[in-house]
Parts: C-alpha cells; sequence; structure tokens
C-alpha cells in the first residue's frame, strides 16, 4: 500500500515537516526538577530516528504558578534553555520538527512536589469535579501577569533552538476556562461576553507574536467539544478559533475532544480501546472548514492505514499518533518501506502510557518496554532496524512458555544472535491474553500476541506448539539456557460449599462453560478488568449478575479512564456493583460473601451461579524441578513472568526483556 498523502512533507511558517505524523505532546515522568533530562532526550530522539515528522514535547509552565504535576517541566526561567537545546539537537539530528508546548492549568492540578494542596487558580471560582478542586478567582494583574509569560517562555524555547511551540488551550486547562461561559462569569476585561472570554487565549498568542521572530511557528491544541455538561462546546471553541485565524495569529489548529475536569470528559484525553479508532475525524473536518490553517488531528490513530485514510479524505493535515510512536518509535520507518505487517500496533490499553503517568512513573509500553528505558536498553541500526546489540557468544536456548514473558524472551535472545527454540503447551501461544481478548472491550488486547509472536518469528526462534516440556524433554533438548514462562493458574480460595452450588472459575466461563440463566455472582478479588468484562459479558448474555468486587470499586487497580469505560459498559447492561465484599461459600440458591472492612456476612439470595475472579497462582512445578537440577551448575535457568508471581503482561513483557538481553 502506498501512503502519498502520509509521507507528503507540510509547511508551516518558517519549516517544513517531513510529513504527516505526529507525536503530541504528552507527559513522561522525565522530568527532573522541571527540566529537560538525559532520559526525555533519548525518549524523544528514538522517535525521531523513527522517522516521525513533528514532535511536540510535553507541556512546560510559562508562570511559577503553572504547576498542575510535580513532573511538568517549566519553560519560566532561563534554567530551562540547556536542556531544551540538547532536545532540539538531537530530535533535529535526525530529521524531524520540534515544537514546544506552552501551558498554564489554572484549576486543574493533580499534584504537587510534597504532596499538600496548591492554591488553584481560575477565571472564576467554579469547582472541578475530578480532583475536587475549588479555585480562587485571578487577579487582573495575575492574568496579565500570565500571559506575559507566554511570550517569555516561547522566546526561550526559540533560543533554544526549537521551530515553533503550540499553547495547550483544550481538555479543560486555563485558557479554556476562560472561553468557556460556564467557567469564566467574570464581567471585566477578561470576561462577559465571547469577545472578552477570548482575550487571554488571543493575548498569549499575540506576545508569543511579539517575543519571538518571523518564522516562529505558533500553534493552539483545543478541543472541540469536552463532552461534558458544563463544559466548552463545539461551536465555542470554532467560533474562538474562526476569531484567532482572522486575526492571523495562528499557522496551525491541533483538534482533538474532552476535558480534564470531570470523569467522563477526561477519557477522551487518551481514549482506550474500544473507543473507535479516528472517532474525532469529523470534527477535524469541521474545523478545517471554519479554518484557513492546517488542522492536526488526534484520538486513536493507531496505524498508518488509518492516517491515511484521514488525509486522502481531506479531514485533517496531520495525524497525531502518540501512543503508537510509543509502542513502536520505528512504525514511520516500517510504513515508508511497506513492512506494515512488522508495526507493534498500539492496543489501546493505557496501562503503562497514561497508566504510569498517573502513578508518578516514567511511561512505557507493555508490549514495548524499551520505551521510555531506552538508555537502559540502548538499541542500534538504521531506522526501521533498530536492535539490541548482539550478544558473545551464541547459545542454545529453550524458552518455556507462549505466553508475553516466554515470546519476548524468546524474540530478543535471537535477535542478539542466540539459537532458540519456544516450546507451548497448547495449540496455540499466547497464554492468557488468548483468554482476555474475549471479554468485552479488551479484544484488541490479543494484538499484544499477534506482535510479539511475529517479533519471535522474524528474529529466527523457532516456536514448537502442542508440546509440554518436562525435566526429561529439557535435558534431552541440549539447552544451555533454559528461560521458564509457564505462567499460572486461576486460584481458588477456600469457599464453604453446602448443596450443589455451581462455581466456576473464570477461565472455565471464557472457554466456554455453560453458565445456568438466572442471577450470577462474579467474586472479584483483583479489582481489575477480569472481573469488569466478565460480569458484563454474561450481563449483556441475558444474566442478572452481581459484581462484588473486594476493593472499593470495580476496576480500582486498572488505569483511570480504561476502568471508567469499563464500568459505563457495566452499568449500561445493568451489572450490579458491590465494593468491599469477599466469597466466603455457596448452596444451591444463595452466595454468602463478608464484608472486608466490618467483617459482616453478606447474603446473596435466589442465584444460579458463582463465578471466580480470584487472581492466579504461579505454575511453577517444572522451574522448582529444574532450578534442582540445575544446582552442579550444567544449565542457567532464569524464571519470567507469572510463575515467579502472577501481574500483567507489562510485568511478563519487561522480564522477557531483561531476561532476553542478560543471556
Amino acid at each position: 500500500m502506498d501512503f502519498p498523502h502520509l509521507f507528503s512533507p507540510l509547511t508551516i511558517g518558517g519549516v517544513t515537516i517531513r510529513n504527516r505524523i505526529m507525536s503530541s505532546g504528552h507527559d513522561t515522568v522525565m522530568a527532573a526538577d522541571g527540566l529537560v533530562t538525559d532520559q526525555l532526550i533519548a525518549y524523544q530522539e528514538a522517535r525521531a530516528r523513527g522517522g516521525a515528522g513533528l514532535i511536540v514535547i510535553q507541556v512546560a509552565g510559562v508562570h511559577p504558578t503553572a504547576r498542575y504535576t510535580s513532573s511538568e517541566l517549566t519553560a519560566d526561567t532561563d534554567d530551562a534553555i540547556p536542556g531544551y537545546t540538547a532536545l532540539a539537537e538531537a530530535i533535529h539530528r535526525h530529521g524531524a520538527t520540534v515544537f514546544g508546548q506552552l501551558f498554564h492549568g489554572g484549576r486543574e492540578i493533580m499534584d504537587t512536589s510534597d504532596g499538600t494542596l496548591a492554591v488553584a487558580l481560575a477565571p472564576s471560582a467554579i469547582p472541578t469535579e475530578r480532583f475536587h478542586v475549588i479555585p480562587r478567582s485571578m487577579s487582573s494583574s495575575l492574568i496579565s501577569e500570565i500571559v506575559d509569560g507566554f511570550g517569555t517562555a516561547a522566546a526561550r524555547l526559540e533560543r533554544a533552538g526549537l521551530d515553533g511551540c503550540e499553547i495547550l488551550a483544550g481538555f479543560g486547562y486555563l485558557a479554556s476556562q476562560f472561553l468557556n461561559p460556564r467557567t469564566n462569569l467574570r464581567d471585566d476585561e477578561w470576561g462577559g461576553d465571547a469577545t472578552r472570554r477570548l482575550r487571554f487565549l488571543r493575548d498569549s498568542l499575540a506576545a508569543i507574536r511579539a517575543s519571538t521572530k518571523p518564522g516562529f511557528v505558533v500553534g493552539v491544541r483545543l478541543s472541540i467539544g469536552e463532552i461534558t455538561p458544563e463544559g466548552l462546546t463545539d461551536e465555542e471553541a470554532l467560533e474562538a478559533l474562526a476569531a484567532l485565524d482572522a486575526e492571523g495569529l495562528m499557522d496551525y489548529v491541533s483538534v482533538m475532544v474532552g476535558t480534564s475536569a470531570t470523569l467522563a470528559g477526561s477519557v477522551h484525553i487518551v481514549p482506550p480501546s474500544p473507543v473507535p479508532n479516528a472517532y474525532n475525524a469529523p470534527l477535524a473536518a469541521r474545523t478545517k472548514a471554519a479554518v484557513r490553517v492546517p488542522v492536526f488531528l488526534a484520538g486513536r490513530i493507531n496505524q498508518p492505514q488509518e492516517a491515511e485514510a484521514v488525509l486522502a479524505a481531506g479531514q485533517a493535515d496531520m495525524c497525531v499518533m502518540t501512543r503508537a510512536l510509543i509502542a513502536d518509535p520505528e512504525l514511520p520507518a516500517k510504513t515508508a518501506e511497506g513492512r506494515l505487517d512488522d508495526i507493534r500496533a498500539c492496543i489501546g490499553c493505557n496501562q503503562a502510557c497514561i497508566g504510569h503517568f498517573h502513578a508518578g512513573f516514567p511511561i512505557s509500553c507493555i508490549q514495548f518496554p524499551e520505551s521510555g528505558r531506552e538508555r537502559e536498553f540502548p538499541r542500534s541500526g538504521p531506522a526501521g532496524r533498530a536492535r539490541h546489540a548482539p550478544a558473545a557468544a551464541a547459545r542454545n536456548v529453550l524458552v518455556i512458555g507462549g505466553g508475553p514473558a516466554g515470546l519476548k524472551a524468546a524474540a530478543v535472545a535471537a535477535e542478539r544472535g542466540h539459537r532458540v527454540t519456544l516450546v507451548e503447551a497448547e495449540r496455540w501461544v499466547g497464554g492468557q491474553v488468548r483468554l482476555a481478548q474475549k471479554l468485552p472491550g479488551r479484544e484488541e488486547i490479543g494484538g499484544a500476541i499477534t506482535n510479539l509472536e511475529g517479533e519471535a518469528r522474524r528474529a529466527g526462534a523457532s516456536i514448537v506448539t502442542g508440546t509440554r516440556a518436562d525435566l526429561a524433554y529439557v535435558r534431552a533438548s541440549g539447552a544451555d539456557v533454559v528461560v521458564v514462562a509457564t505462567g499460572a493458574v486461576p486460584y481458588r480460595p477456600p469457599l464453604e460449599l453446602m448443596g450443589e452450588p455451581v462455581v466456576l472459575d473464570a477461565w472455565e466461563v471464557l472457554r466456554g462453560a455453560t453458565v445456568p440463566s438466572g442471577h450470577v455472582v462474579v467474586a472479584d478479588f483483583r479489582c481489575d478488568w477480569i472481573g469488569l468484562g466478565l460480569a458484563t459479558m454474561l450481563a449483556t448474555r441475558g444474566s442478572r449478575v452481581t459484581l462484588a468486587s473486594s476493593g472499593y470499586t470495580a476496576g480500582q487497580r486498572i488505569q483511570q479512564y480504561v476502568r471508567d469505560t469499563m464500568i459505563v459498559a457495566a452499568r449500561r447492561a445493568r451489572v450490579e456493583l458491590r465494593p468491599t465484599l469477599r466469597p466466603f461459600g455457596a448452596d444451591s440458591t444463595a452466595v454468602f460473601l463478608q464484608d472486608v472492612l466490618t467483617g459482616d456476612a453478606v447474603v446473596i439470595e435466589d442465584t444460579s451461579a458463582l463465578v471466580l475472579a480470584q487472581g492466579h497462582v504461579p505454575d511453577d512445578a517444572l522451574l522448582g524441578e529444574l532450578e534442582a537440577a540445575a544446582d552442579d551448575g550444567s544449565l542457567e535457568v532464569r524464571a519470567v513472568g507469572d510463575v515467579l508471581s502472577p501481574r500483567t503482561i507489562e510485568e511478563a513483557v519487561l522480564e522477557g526483556l531483561r531476561a532476553g538481553v542478560a543471556i
């Protein structure tokens, strides 16, 4: 497939961007004390080396009051310039264009460096629902000071060698708070009618123009609707953009939807699966009809084919593919070479990217843990074909288990030159992922196995399925190194069972076991996607379902946007969600539970089945045998993934990577 639109250059202001693939500004948790670090440089350089056209650096505060998180970059002092200079040089070295992103969050504040609550500021004292903050109304003099801060911050970015900058005006941050008549109740020069509500953003753009040279690109990123009743509407956003465009204050518009201010609106900041791919394209088309400048589009554009279709239809001029480039920094180069099957497609899980950010850790990708760890796992080679360093000597490596951990270990070890055979007991590789993809809203997770299996096979690993390895098999294999990735099996807690109740575990249900019609109780220990997914699946099949979770809420341990999306699906399927309950027992017509806080007994009557989502225990019998047999030093044994301790795909793949690098 050809990509004539995707790989056509785009000239904006004084720069020409080599293609239409863009990495948007996104928090990485790789700054230190507000400054660029070597880790951040290595992370962004990997995307430039992989062929991205435009890289926009994460938000930088323009004023001391603009700290919405402790991991934020800053651009309000000259201390920022050296780091930005090194970052720009690294990106330019590979032919990519780099913009900064200037920012003030207003009332949207996530955390501070010492855990205390910050002073929240906004145009008016209107609460923000998501962070439960009521801000203080800003004085006119402070507003003017922040406007000036946009200009001086842009001048610093220009001095550092960046090609341009954009104001992050969307997602309900400060500029949007001024634009929105429901959050801006002022009746002064900064509010009262549409013209005065626009003044903050207009004056900020003018300050940037006045502080930088002609040719320095200036853009606006704005939500075309915030998907919440009290949010900025699409009509209000388009009217503001048309006015700014008419004054020639911006060189491009970057569009998306959603807001940080509400739970429902914030899902669209990083929309997870099953939100449709390229779902914002119609809004981008509306924006193009309202302005004359190029329009950039974000919203689950994961594959080059999707981006090409959007561009060919004239709906946008540039496609934001941020998570796609986290999952595969070499996506552009692979696309240019026609190697579409080699692309590691993003699966929209949100676990290690935005999930890490929300937890305060540097971002990565569950499929490609090298992302964010470029300095720990350096790769070299031409764009699109980067590899881990070759091993000093080739060894015979046997990997037992074809789940994510085993596949990653096999792929990396084979790539480094080892002779690798992977043995899987089932007819197909994939492990628990093959079951997980059957849950509603988790269908795309199966792509992780498609990607990992493809990597292992392309690297030269031999994959044998339908064969269960034992100690004798290992001894006969001639392996120098054995990587044990045998995974885990469902855990069944001790229960008091009376009569003949139907008790099934999650794996049995997903493998097709018959669940009696009627009222089903799903007992959820992990508080992740398994319990929520099972409950929704059974409810959509016609059962009445109660999801009893041992935590404070269903989905408590998964990334917020994924959890909230799955809770919406469960509620719409009429699942009853009951927190802080553990299973105790069952009989033929009732399920007995216990409140984990009070210890009180809870009985759910008229039930037809109890489905257990109670986690897993390691399947480690073979590991024990191999470790005992290796005591004489004749065999190197490494264990990865759930066989060590049942966790998630993320830990399994990371441990597979580390094993493959260490051999």
